[in-house]
């Protein structure tokens, strides 16, 4: 197995990975479940259907903004516990993206990868939404790419084949020079696998230990990865003991 350290990018997922998104769904659906008063829909119940619907809705309806994927993810959800909605509330849990909170680990990591790697975004958003995330995430990324500018969702391959592109057009850098990073499995690890990239693991929700599959789609079968870290922290970690020659 290769070292970290032998890659010159790391190209991330954020929702999920950097940005804690469940944290930031559940939140946003509090008015809907205030506004229903006596229902009693559970975090994780609500999660997968979530993962069902906004899958769905992105391979169905890839040139749509993510505010309206959202949009219409609320609205399923509401059909699906039978509960009342409306168009605001929809829009609202639409625009939420920007409120969604970043993991206690995210900033540190970033600065401190920063400091040995080119940093890039590979996301399923539009560009206003990543902006008021990176506000977060506590570093500037050379290079950024959005469902918006690809014209496609992940896991579609239309959207890693635009992420080698202009690699190696922007930043000068191949597939070899390229680890991708993302927690979710069906998002980013198995495209980005079948492209050749190699791949780094977050798996914050400890799905490697029996974990839960929550706000991401679920495969059948768990794909090998290159690396496997259960937080930013642990990756940056792991990049500094093989930098001090400890790994």
């Amino acid at each position: 197995m290769r070292c970290i350290n032998t890659f010159k990018v790391l190209t991330f997922d954020c929702y999920g990975t950097l940005i804690d998104w469940e944290t930031g769904i559940w939140d946003a659906l509090q008015p809907l479940i205030s506004t229903n008063a006596g229902t009693d829909i559970q975090r994780k119940d609500t999660l997968e259907v979530f993962a069902a619907l906004e899958s769905r809705l992105e391979s169905t309806f890839p040139d749509l903004p993510y505010p309206e994927i959202l949009a219409r993810v609320h609205g399923g959800l509401a059909t699906h516990f039978d509960l009342k909605t409306s168009r605001e509330l929809d829009l609202a849990f639409g625009g939420s993206v920007p409120g969604w909170p970043a993991f206690a680990d995210t900033a540190n990591a970033l600065r401190y990868l920063k400091t040995r790697f080119k940093l890039v975004i590979l996301s399923n958003i539009h560009q206003e939404g990543f902006i008021a995330s990176n506000r977060k995430l506590g570093v500037e990324f050379d290079a950024i790419y959005t469902a918006q500018d690809i014209g496609s969702y992940k896991p579609d391959h239309a959207n890693f084949q635009y992420l080698l592109q202009h690699l190696r057009k922007d930043l000068g850098m191949e597939k070899q020079d390229i680890l991708h990073t993302a927690q979710s499995l069906f998002h980013d690890h198995l495209p980005a696998q079948s492209l050749g990239l190699a791949t780094a693991w977050i798996d914050r929700q400890r799905l490697s230990e029996s974990g839960q599959w929550g706000a991401t789609a679920s495969l059948a079968e768990i794909p090998k990865t290159d690396f496997l870290f259960h937080s930013m922290d642990e990756m940056a970690s792991a990049v500094a003991a093989e930098s001090e020659g400890r790994a």
